[in-house]
């Protein structure tokens, strides 16, 4: 047999055996979880115990389940009290180390930082600020303004907790603008200015409109990321939450009721299912709006 004879033969399954390692992990660590979690949300498994199946008895409950609808509130908050700021911000930022002075690349690399950063390293970090007896609240005393409870009511927590978000985060959204930033052609800038326009001027006329499909991007990722929230509040409430529980995400309220010995996996999948659904719609909505800027 010739060369290209076994070549020939051999096409049809080297690309398949270069792609297995990959499919193995997509399909161990991505498609069964998912899979396994769409079937036991139609089940009343349990840790220990296997389930039956019960229709659309989960979802049923779901709809007369106080914590649901406290967790689907505060994720819809958070998504509106985060997503703006990582939006506008890291392209304020982007600009702001775009421009080529000295020392300029250690501003870079600190912005970014924090991104590399483990969030529970983040997150001890912001307890230690914003506890009752930490740092933030002994200086608030010290000036005669008394401590606050950042960590203790229900609303200062989740603000505090998207003030972590938005820090960590900004970095990362910067590097992604700084690079879209990058093929915005200077001309453009030197005729509006040559027009007459101002920095404001310049930047809503001719920054904003070149990184449009940017920001999208980022309104996006950030979106889906802020909806499914869970360790930088997990972390600043503790693992039992504020007070009844009123600081609980979605994908909190997944961790708190499928877990432990007698956790109900088949209703938290049941919540995992509605978290999937609603990013996916987050998504479409963020395209579609896209879309019609286009227009």
């Amino acid at each position: 047999m010739s060369t290209v004879s076994r070549v020939r033969r051999q096409l049809p399954v080297s690309p398949w055996l270069f792609a297995a390692p990959g499919l193995l992990v997509i399909g161990a660590f991505i498609l069964y979880p998912f899979v396994s979690t769409l079937i036991n949300a139609f089940t009343d498994r349990r840790t220990l115990i296997p389930g039956e199946f019960v229709g659309l008895a989960n979802f049923r409950e779901l709809l007369h389940d106080d914590m649901f609808w406290i967790g689907l509130r505060n994720s819809t908050l958070y998504v509106v009290g985060v997503v703006p700021a990582l939006v506008i911000l890291p392209l304020l930022l982007a600009m702001l180390v775009q421009k080529s002075i000295p020392g300029i690349t250690f501003f870079r690399s600190a912005f970014y930082t924090p991104v590399v950063a483990s969030i529970v390293v983040v997150g001890l970090i912001w307890v230690w600020l914003l506890d009752e007896r930490g740092l933030v609240n002994s200086l608030l005393e010290t000036v005669g303004v008394g401590r606050i409870g950042f960590l203790s009511d229900q609303w200062l927590l989740l603000l505090s907790a998207m003030a972590v978000t938005v820090w960590k985060g900004l970095g990362y959204y910067m590097i992604i603008y700084l690079a879209a930033l990058a093929n915005v052609p200077r001309e453009l800038h030197e005729a509006a200015a040559v027009d007459g326009a101002g920095a404001v001027r310049r930047f809503l006329n001719v920054t904003v409109p070149a990184v449009r499909s940017t920001m999208v991007l980022v309104g996006a990722l950030s979106s889906v990321a802020a909806f499914k929230v869970f360790s930088e509040v997990y972390l600043m409430a503790g693992p039992s939450g504020g007070p009844a529980g009123e600081d609980t995400t979605l994908v909190m309220l997944v961790q708190r009721t499928g877990t432990g010995l007698t956790g109900r996996v088949g209703y938290a999948s049941a919540i995992s299912v509605v978290v999937f659904v609603v990013t996916v719609a987050l998504m479409l909505l963020v395209l579609r709006a896209d879309r019609r800027s286009e227009a």
